[in-house]
């Protein structure tokens, strides 16, 4: 599963360190790292992760390629 996080929206509210910790991770107070790929097994936290996120800052999967456009 393909993951892009818009870091400019991001305001580091952690939601989905929290729900996809094997993904996602903060590096400091503020700065997100995560995986632009997830293991399938990681699949439904990471969609939680993005359905989390108040500020809708994570695409996943088919959304990806469609917010590339």
């Amino acid at each position: 599963m393909q993951i892009v996080v818009d870091l400019t929206r991001c305001q580091g509210y952690a939601q989905c360190v929290f729900l996809a910790p094997e993904v996602f991770e903060l590096h400091g107070e503020e700065g997100l790292l995560y995986a632009s790929a997830a293991p399938d097994d990681q699949a439904e936290r990471v969609r939680q992760a993005a359905a989390a996120c108040p500020v809708q800052a994570i695409l996943v999967g088919e959304e990806v390629s469609a917010g590339a456009r």
